[in-house]
């Protein structure tokens, strides 16, 4: 048998048949999977947005935010009588099983699209049609019965449905990230309170400045992220206003007028958040400042986050060559030439996360600037980036807490000794030998590298005891009993 009579024996497997049920929109009809929730108008948004290969799907709050919407919008058209009870409960039961996790692989659209969120709002509606078909024991499809947007969209617009969703799952994110914030800023107090009394030189643009101790240092770590968790909190209180019932841009077109107060009283019940309706929906339907209020607050986490680690990178630096004050616990091996060499991997690592938000809050700024008229239609470039901004802070601030700060070491010989043999230790002695004395030793200790005290006690300007008690860290650093 020669190679050609191989290849015509070989048996070669049947294709797969793929079933598809036909479905139909303003453009006419087309071919959607049998086994998809999603449908047509989910189908031409997979085709025309192929731009991060990330589906909305992957933002779990958004999506319970969007059921949780459909399921309080169900709730309030039953109870006006503009939806019968069949159809409503189980448009809620596919809506309590979507915030409860499942279908979450039935949000396929991309997360930066055209058409201010439309196509997020039907792949919504469309998912959760088909599945209140299913619980109705119907095919899915069967829209004659049960449509995505007569009765899963009743009342509605993609304008107040999407920001809305949009505001639940931002509040959820912000409490993931204040959680996350809380863990770091325990790690440092532990730290500060670890520290209390090694002494160290502070600096002040690189130079040496005035003991302090490293319990100090840390300690405005922790109350950095104190301050910057309490203005988190407060620019999370702007996203509890809401605009459901708003519909197309704000004037209520469509929705029965009891609508909106009573959707929203619906949305309370079901996600716990205490949510009110804007006084003005024409006007809360085209704001986004709500975002770029919160992306700078954002921006600030990141950048004194950053500033810390920053701080670390260079206390730990050397470790012999560098200030070395500090050890940061070694994680990996830090290069493939240079055997024993360890870096400081995670400050780096939110190091670029921070770059990354600042960068999110450009994007954030551009979009939200963009807004025209009635209707801001970038908001899906905004939430990815909120979103992205949020979790990444939070698994950034979680990985520093975990994987470096709790197993920082201090070097309190080699603290110590910068202190004795630093200029700046002149500083504290300034009150007891007087300003012109002061200096005269400091420049003396320049020149000859000699350190300060003992300088002191040879001119004896003051005797050890005396001397002793000035350099106690206490003193020197002026701590406080009330100090942690």
């Amino acid at each position: 048998m020669n190679l050609s009579d191989s290849r015509t024996a070989t048996t070669q497997p049947a294709p797969a048949v793929i079933a598809f049920r036909i479905e139909h929109d303003l453009l006419g009809d087309r071919e959607v999977p049998a086994d998809a929730y999603w449908g047509v108008h989910t189908l031409r948004a997979i085709e025309n947005f192929p731009i991060t290969g990330r589906r909305i799907g992957s933002n779990t709050h958004l999506i319970a935010g969007l059921a949780a919407v459909k399921w309080a919008a169900a709730s309030a058209n039953c109870t006006l009588g503009l939806l019968d009870k069949t159809r409503a409960d189980a448009i809620r039961q596919a809506c309590k099983e979507i915030l409860d996790g499942a279908l979450h692989d039935q949000f396929v659209v991309d997360v930066i699209q055209g058409g201010a969120g439309t196509s997020t709002n039907m792949n919504a509606n469309e998912v959760i049609a088909n599945r209140a078909l299913e619980i109705l024991g119907r095919e899915r499809g069967d829209y004659d019965f049960l449509h995505p947007n007569e009765h899963v969209n009743l009342s509605q617009s993609t304008n107040d449905v999407y920001p809305t969703a949009v505001n639940i799952s931002t509040i959820f994110a912000i409490r993931e990230l204040l959680d996350a914030m809380r863990v770091l800023r325990e790690a440092f107090v532990a730290k500060s309170a670890e520290f209390r009394t090694i002494v160290k030189m502070g600096r002040t643009q690189l130079q040496d400045a005035v003991p302090m101790t490293l319990g100090q240092e840390f300690g405005t770590y922790a109350v950095t992220m104190e301050e910057d968790s309490a203005r988190l909190e407060e620019a999370s209180l702007l996203v509890h206003e809401i605009n459901l019932g708003a519909t197309a841009i704000g004037t209520g077109l469509n929705a029965d007028p009891r609508y909106s107060a009573l959707a929203c009283d619906y949305l309370r019940e079901i996600t716990g958040l205490p949510l009110v309706t804007a006084l003005d929906l024409v006007e809360a339907t085209q704001d986004v400042g709500q975002f770029v209020h919160l992306s700078g607050v954002l921006k600030r986490v990141a950048v004194k986050l950053s500033k810390i680690c920053n701080d670390l990178r260079l206390l730990s630096s050397g470790p012999r060559a560098g200030f070395g004050e500090i050890n940061l616990p070694p994680v990996q091996a830090g290069s493939s030439i240079m055997p024993g060499k360890v870096n400081p991997v995670i400050p780096e690592v939110v190091n670029q996360v921070a770059y990354e938000v600042i960068g999110h809050d450009v994007t954030i700024t551009m979009a939200a600037e963009a807004g025209q008229l009635q209707l801001n239609a970038f908001e899906p470039i905004i939430v990815k980036s909120l979103s992205e901004s949020m979790t990444h802070l939070g698994a950034a601030c979680r990985t520093l807490a975990e994987r470096c700060v709790v197993g920082i070491t201090a070097n309190a010989d080699r603290l110590r000794s910068s202190v004795e043999n630093s200029i700046g230790l002149v500083t504290a002695l300034n009150p007891y030998i007087g300003y012109p004395a002061a200096t005269l030793i400091a420049q003396e200790a320049l020149l000859t590298g000699r350190n300060v005290a003992d300088l002191v006690l040879e001119k004896r300007l003051l005797d050890r005891a005396e001397l002793d008690r000035i350099l106690q860290p206490e003193h020197l650093a002026n701590l406080r009993q009330d100090t942690p």
